[in-house]
């Protein structure tokens, strides 16, 4: 039998990665990088206000610049490759004219901020979320939030594309459609057909467009208009089948193969979200979670219909029928800011740095500086002993993903003495973001999916054996950490196989390509019970800060 490799995609926030995976024992032969440069940049956000737009055009020259290089560097006959398969982030919507052409890429709109990707963690669409969940509650009929956790976030797809229709009339106007990351990369990689032809991705229309197949597809007309009556005009432009990623979406078109030295014969999967494939590229099974960590989190989990049935699963991130492995249920939840809360810090007490010595030092010394601060704070914070009287932080400089779904929440620490230092409130953010961990543990098990194994992938895990040992104590669980390097783009991968026919289904294609773990953080005993009390506070800190400070 001939060698036959596949191409796994992998867009994060920064950046995008391809590797290309053998499909016979998942052994990566290559992987190339390409870091988004208007992003870079800072174009078109502005972090204060909450809003995080990307240019599709950093996407479409990493999607093209990654595959060619992959490809080049490994020596791998062009026709050796079988298969594609793209995730992204997501809920990360763009807005695309009649002809499938992303409308900031047309001259009238190459600058503006509403026509470009609307990133997965910007919550310019607050105010609109919370008109979803208010009608999802009141109008009379199926509350198509249930399925999402019951409660929509400003997050994910309708508030988003609400909010753009309400704040920019030239672009409501120009929008024939609204496509999620996943599916515009898919869909340009096999040529454009018409969009209604497109097989849109189930994983991105269930967690987050209230797709559903027991009221036919999305909300109601009835529901999306009383909302606003462009919704459920938009709605006929969209889609009411979905499909899960082992499925051929389509073959990679004559351009696309000349741009990145491959064959008209590579099949190209149905694109998916990030966590999911990589909780697949981490061997996922049932009653185990896998958590995403890097500058958020997403954790996700799969059920059978048996044990799910009817039963909705409350304030998470949605449970949907072969999101993350076709024939089972994959539920999936998270925090806002995981790595993201130890990067405020990072440049919260980086400011001297920034702004006193540029004068004397370069920003590559400025940066080499930052990360041994860091290092030290780690190194120091491990050291100093779990006290109940130390400060307690609350995890929220994001925004509450879940449980129960809140953009408008801030942080907060309490306990700070005099005799409080940089590493005491270090390992306050380091257990904030533990005991945030454990409260969607917690709610996965008070609603009856039962957790007996957790699996840590993504940077955080690979780096940071003093945040994984906490987790694993927190959690009072033994957590296991990938091998891979890149879960997510081998979980792609693995996707890409089984569309090719390589595979004949992803248990099948798991088993023959995962790469296995590399190390168990075992929980000690001591450390649990003392994290027992603690939490108690942290949750008595979060009920306070939730109900007594103004979010809004």
């Amino acid at each position: 039998m001939e060698n036959t490799y596949v191409i796994g995609l992998d867009f994060g926030s920064d950046s995008v990665r391809s590797v290309l995976v053998d499909t016979a024992n998942g052994e990566t032969l290559g992987s190339k990088v390409h870091w988004y440069k208007r992003w870079k940049e800072g174009k078109y956000c502005e972090p204060s206000a909450n809003q995080f737009r990307q240019h599709p055009l950093d996407l479409i020259e990493g999607m093209e610049y990654t595959i060619k290089e992959v490809v080049r560097e490994s020596g791998i006959p062009a026709d050796a490759v079988k298969g594609i398969c793209v995730d992204t982030t997501g809920s990360s919507p763009i807005p695309v004219n009649e002809e499938g052409k992303a409308l900031s890429l047309l001259p009238e709109f190459a600058e503006n901020p509403n026509a470009m990707m609307i990133l997965w963690k910007d919550h310019t669409a607050i105010k609109e979320a919370d008109e979803i969940n208010e009608l999802a509650r009141t109008w009379g009929g199926e509350d198509f939030t249930k399925y999402e956790g019951g409660i929509y976030s400003s997050e994910w797809f309708w508030a988003k594309v609400l909010h753009i229709a309400r704040e920019d009339a030239a672009v409501k106007e120009a929008a024939h459609s609204w496509i999620e990351h996943c599916d515009l990369m898919t869909y340009l990689l096999i040529g454009e057909p018409a969009l209604h032809e497109l097989k849109r991705s189930r994983c991105a229309a269930g967690h987050k467009a209230m797709w559903h197949e027991s009221w036919g597809g999305l909300p109601a007309d009835e529901f999306l208009s009383k909302l606003d009556p462009y919704l459920s005009a938009l709605k006929k432009n969209l889609y009411n089948e979905t499909y899960t990623s082992d499925e051929v979406a389509g073959k990679l078109s004559a351009e696309w193969a000349q741009k990145l030295g491959l064959t008209t014969e590579v099949v190209v999967a149905v694109g998916t979200f990030d966590a999911h494939s990589g909780a697949v590229g981490a061997e996922v099974e049932e009653n185990t979670l896998v958590r995403v960590m890097g500058t958020s989190t997403c954790d996700i989990i799969v059920s059978s219909k048996e044990v799910v049935g009817d039963k909705t699963v409350a304030g998470i991130c949605g449970q949907v029928d072969g999101s993350v492995i076709p024939g089972l249920i994959g539920l999936e939840a998270g925090q806002s800011a995981f790595g993201d809360v130890l990067a405020w810090f990072k440049d919260l007490i980086s400011w001297p740095l920034d702004n006193l010595l540029t004068f004397n030092l370069s920003s590559e010394q400025i940066e080499e500086i930052k990360n041994d601060i860091i290092g030290e704070l780690s190194r120091q914070a491990e050291e100093t002993p779990i006290d109940e009287s130390a400060p307690i932080a609350l995890d929220w400089v994001n925004g509450r993903r879940t449980p129960d779904a809140n953009q408008n929440l801030k942080a907060a620490i309490a306990n700070l003495s005099l005799g409080t230092k940089a590493p005491h409130i270090f390992r306050a953010l380091v257990e904030a973001i533990c005991f945030g961990s454990k409260s969607i543990v917690d709610r996965f098990k008070s609603e009856g999916v039962e957790i007996n194994a957790v699996v840590g992938i993504g940077g955080v895990a690979k780096k940071s054996g003093f945040i994984m040992q906490t987790l694993a104590n927190v959690l009072n669980m033994p957590i296991k950490v990938a091998v891979s390097e890149q879960a997510p783009a081998l979980g792609a991968a693995i996707y890409a196989a089984v569309a090719a026919g390589i595979h004949p289904d992803t248990n099948t294609a798991i088993k023959a390509m995962g790469n296995g773990f590399e190390k168990t953080y075992e929980p000690n005993a001591e450390d649990v019970a003392k994290y027992e009390v603690i939490y108690k506070k942290y949750q008595l800190l979060g009920e306070f800060v939730e109900n007594n400070i103004n979010n809004k």
